[in-house]
């Protein structure tokens, strides 16, 4: 209940640095202004978030005569975790990853890339696929969203604060133009480091409740050191175009290229493993596993349709 208090916590922060902000740039006027904009702003996320991120991704959708087997998978871990069965979605992406969205249970979607159906055996798969599950059935996802919204909405109003503070009438920024320069500075950094704060602590909740979901955590272990060994070789072009939405996968799809690490959303994945691992009776974390070269990957769990590797013995089981 701890986590949940934090989120809560957290959330509300952010929402009175936005409305703080609104009070800096505009007075009272401004106040209520940030208010109704944080309003519509979330209401906007409530209803549409899925479906841009979805889009961004240029996501297709699943359905069991394209995937039975992933399909059936999916369909057996949202019944273990007491959720409907979320829409499936791939994402034509060589970097190994994944994401949930959604407002609710009944309206939510996981996303997975071809990377990482190609690259990763069943039980890891089912390992990442629980911990997206778990992050619908804690209402995660528009945690998130609502998080991803504030923060962008704060940094435009300082950017409106420089706007004012520069002026010649300073009666509506109390703080005169030194003030603006400074919030134009601090403000979207503060936002920032509450959405980091969020979602590493959703992060480690996710992962302790998607191994309870997997039967237990040694896929989901084994698939975040994959997961982190293949990111930094395979760049995923969408994610770098739109860094705000990395915090929604399950490891950052950044390559760090542009200090994307200074400002991480997750948690290191070496700390996250031997969380997971003290959660679930302390058992050792397993060691790095292997990122297999493009030779070396397997089909994916369908017949066409999937990006492939040319001459790649294929491998026996369900993805193949």
């Amino acid at each position: 209940m701890s986590g949940y208090l934090k989120t809560t916590l957290l959330l509300a922060g952010m929402t009175a640095l936005f409305v703080g902000i609104g009070f800096v740039v505009g007075g009272r006027e401004g106040m209520l202004i940030a208010l109704v904009m944080a309003c519509g702003m979330n209401l906007y996320a409530w209803w549409n978030s899925d479906k841009m991120v979805l889009r961004m991704n240029n996501a297709e959708p699943l359905d069991p005569g394209r995937a039975p087997e992933l399909y059936g998978m999916v369909q057996a871990l949202a019944q273990r975790a007491g959720l409907p069965m979320p829409a499936l979605y791939l994402i034509r992406e060589d970097q190994p990853n994944a994401f949930a969205t959604g407002r609710n249970p009944q309206n939510a979607a996981v996303a997975v890339t071809s990377g990482l159906l190609q690259m990763m055996p069943p039980e890891e798969v089912a390992g990442v696929v629980a911990h997206e599950l778990a992050h619908i059935r804690n209402r995660d996802t528009l945690i998130m969203t609502v998080t991803a919204c504030l923060a962008g909405a704060i940094g435009m109003l300082a950017q409106f604060g420089m706007f004012f503070g520069r002026s010649r009438d300073n009666r509506s920024n109390p703080l005169g133009p030194i003030g603006a320069i400074l919030m134009v500075v601090l403000a979207p950094m503060a936002a920032m480091l509450v959405q980091m704060a969020i979602s590493r602590s959703r992060e480690y909740e996710a992962d302790r409740v998607g191994a309870e979901i997997a039967g237990g955590p040694q896929g989901l272990a084994n698939a975040l050191l994959r997961l982190e060994g293949a990111r930094h070789g395979l760049i995923n072009q969408a994610a770098e175009a739109n860094p705000a939405m990395a915090h929604l996968f399950i490891v950052n799809p950044l390559s760090g290229a542009r200090m994307d690490n200074l400002f991480s959303t997750h948690p290191s994945t070496e700390n996250r493993v031997q969380a997971l691992m003290r959660a679930h009776g302390g058992m050792a974390a397993p060691a790095m596993a292997p990122t297999p070269g493009p030779a070396a990957r397997p089909a994916g769990p369908w017949g066409r349709g999937a990006r492939q590797a040319a001459p790649a013995p294929r491998r026996r089981g369900p993805w193949g």
